[in-house]
């Protein structure tokens, strides 16, 4: 989650949002947000996506290669 929380905190300065500002365009709360960029391992797939929209973020999936 540590690379989900830096890019999230970078592209929300980037862009001059507060985290309040962020939550209200997302349609999450401050909370969530202050919890995605402080590194919280589990947290609403729905609600990071629609913050991810906001940021202008895409979260992909990776095949694992054993």
């Amino acid at each position: 989650m540590d690379r989900l929380s830096e890019h999230s905190r970078r592209r929300r300065r980037e862009l001059g949002l507060t985290q309040a500002e962020l939550a209200e365009l997302a349609g999450v709360s401050e909370r969530f947000v202050r919890l995605v960029e402080g590194g919280k391992t589990t947290v609403r797939l729905d609600k990071l996506l629609a913050m991810f929209d906001v940021l202008g973020l895409r979260l992909g999936v990776e095949l694992k290669v054993t």
